[in-house]
């Protein structure tokens, strides 16, 4: 038996006792895997699936080598490895080609000739990208190239937002902007591209402006609506390279599955709480996120940044590094993060390499595809399956009004917060029990089950899941409070902080 480090990773920390690193024995990545979960009985669910399988959003690595390019779980382990858990996070070519010395070729159309690159720089771009002009691997050619060039942001939140603004600095000739949101007080903690004034204005007309004033030779086209698999070949169609800024799998999963159908770049960066991630995915030459996370983790297994939180300025680091991976795709220079996945953990200041390899198997990008058009996203993110759920009276709601009612009568149902307790130190509703979701299968003893019980959380995907959970436990008098304490805070009650 060998004594093996294993690094969890932030949204697994909760169920190790927030633990980073800890240690396990055995003599494969397998026994190491469930000497872990056998000390930390909460991980099971999120590395193994009920058929007790490793999960395929959840990759493993030995050292700085993914298992499943090994011996997956038989893997044999020494004293003294690091194995290291990389779930997905709501989140070129092989190393040889990739590290090969040389020049790499710019994107095939970006620039094939002199005559692709438009017209001479006038006197006041000399001036205004005179800093680029001094660098030999940009110069006059490549800065012409780069005001030639058209990059695509799905998303112009946190990542979004410092991509957007340093592209547009740089001087790249046209950037389009998928969004729908507008802005709000919440946003301006982390997404930098928009200011105070700015609430309550659709983030695209915002963005557009701040953009064009930063550099007006850049032309801002904007998309204000949902991504979907009936627009999405069309939007991607005539940009050079794509930089994925999404915050939800579905989305994800689409802009990766389009940008291999057309043979584009995709930029990848995802945050959670100070950790963060980066690669470029190109089928053409390299592994894509299928390769990396071949299917997602069901709903709500993976927090997102509403409910963990994040470090504002993580995100202005990853996207930055989007951002600085876009322009040396476009202009042909250095080593892209093809085939290599980028970590970086804020909190110690360290940055990880983990090696990608291209996966024949992959049914996008593999040897023999069996994808190979775009699918229903959300339906195979199991998002639709839960709404139906939902629909279908599967989980019993109370609106906030009839709650508000309820707890001014004489039998009060018991009030529990399933959420965080940063959360709970924001705002909680009077005479509530905290109990954050992952500790509620351990705490139910702390529940009556002849009184009612009324669960709530954020906006009410949590409390939902939490209420599923008590009925299949056997509670009968039990319900989710609708549209959760943001709800409560529309309808019930205006002065509770909202977040």
């Amino acid at each position: 038996m060998s004594k093996v480090q294993v690094r969890v990773p932030t949204p697994l920390r909760s169920f190790t006792g927030g633990a980073a690193v800890t240690e396990a024995e055995g003599s494969t990545v397998g026994e190491v895997l469930r000497g872990l979960v056998q000390e930390h009985r909460a991980l099971e669910k999120h590395l193994y699936n009920p058929g007790g399988e490793l999960r395929n959003f959840v990759t493993v690595y030995l050292n700085d080598e993914d298992v499943r390019h090994l011996e997956r779980e038989a893997t044999p382990v020494h004293s003294g490895d690091v194995l290291s858990i990389v779930p997905a996070i709501a989140g070129g070519a092989p190393a040889e080609a990739v590290r090969s010395a040389g020049r790499p070729a710019p994107l095939v159309g970006i620039a094939a000739g002199e005559e692709d690159l438009g017209p001479p720089l006038t006197r006041d771009q000399m001036r205004r990208y005179s800093r680029h002009l001094l660098l030999p691997e940009v110069g006059v050619k490549g800065q012409r190239r780069l005001l030639a060039s058209k990059v695509l942001l799905v998303g112009a939140g946190g990542l979004g937002s410092p991509a957007a603004l340093y592209l547009a600095a740089a001087g790249v000739g046209e950037i389009g902007l998928v969004d729908f949101d507008k802005v709000e007080a919440s946003n301006l903690q982390r997404q930098v591209m928009y200011g105070t004034r700015d609430i309550g204005r659709p983030k695209l007309e915002a963005a557009r402006d701040r953009l064009t004033d930063l550099n007006p030779d850049v032309a801002v086209r904007t998309y204000e609506q949902h991504l979907s698999s009936e627009n999405a070949l069309e939007i991607l169609r005539p940009y050079d390279v794509i930089l994925d800024g999404t915050d939800n799998f579905p989305t994800r999963y689409l802009v990766n599955d389009a940008s291999v159908i057309l043979g584009k770049p995709n930029v990848y960066g995802s945050i959670y709480r100070f950790e963060g991630q980066a690669s470029v995915f190109d089928a053409r030459r390299g592994p894509c996120y299928r390769c990396l996370y071949p299917e997602p983790p069901p709903p709500g297994l993976v927090p997102s940044c509403a409910e963990g939180g994040v470090l504002g300025v993580l995100p202005g680091l990853v996207g930055t590094i989007q951002a600085t991976e876009t322009v040396k795709l476009l202009l042909g220079i250095g080593e892209p993060l093809v085939g290599r996945l980028l970590l970086f953990d804020a909190l110690s200041m360290r940055f990880r390499e983990l090696r990608l390899r291209k996966n024949p198997d992959c049914v996008v990008c593999g040897t023999h595809p069996t994808q190979t058009g775009l699918i229903d996203y959300p339906a195979f993110c199991g998002i639709v399956a839960e709404a139906d759920t939902a629909a279908a009276g599967g989980v019993p709601q109370i609106s906030p009004e009839t709650l508000a009612a309820r707890l001014g009568g004489d039998d009060p149902p018991m009030l529990i917060d399933v959420r965080n307790p940063p959360e709970w130190e924001i705002a909680h509703l009077p005479g509530a029990t905290l109990i954050p979701l992952p500790e509620l299968p351990q705490r139910v003893t702390e529940l009556a089950h002849a009184r009612e019980v009324v669960l709530y959380c954020h906006t009410g995907r949590r409390s939902a899941q939490g209420t599923q959970l008590l009925l299949e436990l056997g509670f009968t008098h039990v319900s989710s409070l609708a549209g959760g304490i943001e709800g409560w805070a529309q309808k019930v009650d205006p002065t509770m902080p909202r977040y």
